[in-house]
């Protein structure tokens, strides 16, 4: 059991029967009546975000979420495949679990599968990868005062911004959480 007294950012807990992650919390201590604990809170199940206020003195259990790197194999229609590395036991999973966590990851590599009491809730890609450009406009000269960008497409699919000297067939290293270009490598 947790007591709000020593919430941390980060901290999965049961509430109210919900699996919740505290994304920002803070102490208050008002100058009439008693502290209070103020906190942002995500259920990680359904991705909503809702704001509450605890007794420094109220106590949660702690969620156990467990996270499995497992290999993403193939996509078949609607469902996704996953291999456990260990173990070898595939699952599949459908593409509303998924979501669009898998746009910069390719066949054979290895994401992490969340899940609570074996029910899967979200994929975790790698926070950094490294994709080929499958197309794009060439760059043009000029007026490069700005930072100009230009849209991409990497080997996956999904399309990037990229600086005007990248070209096609050059691999680009990519932010999984914001999409956004890193560098040529």
């Amino acid at each position: 059991m947790i007591s709000a007294g020593d919430f941390k950012n980060g901290l999965t807990l049961e509430i109210d029967g919900n699996v919740v992650q505290i994304m920002e919390f803070q102490h208050v201590k008002p100058g009439k009546g008693a502290a209070f604990v103020r906190t942002k809170l995500k259920n990680v199940i359904s991705g909503g975000v809702v704001e509450k206020t605890f007794r420094p003195t109220e106590k949660f259990p702690a969620a156990r979420i467990d996270r499995v790197d497992m290999s993403y194999l193939y996509s078949d229609g609607d469902l996704y495949n996953f291999m456990n590395n260990e173990t070898f036991d595939q699952i599949a999973l459908n593409s509303d679990t998924v979501g669009d966590s898998l746009k910069f990851v390719k066949e054979n590599d290895i994401v992490k599968v969340c899940s609570y009491n074996g029910n899967v809730f979200a994929i975790e890609p790698p926070l950094f990868v490294e994709l080929e450009i499958t197309d794009t406009e060439p760059g043009f000269k000029g007026d490069t005062a700005t930072g100009a960008t230009k849209p991409a497409t990497v080997e996956t699919g999904a399309v990037v911004s990229v600086p005007l000297f990248v070209s096609t067939g050059d691999k680009i290293k990519i932010d999984t959480r914001t999409g956004e270009y890193l560098s040529r490598v």
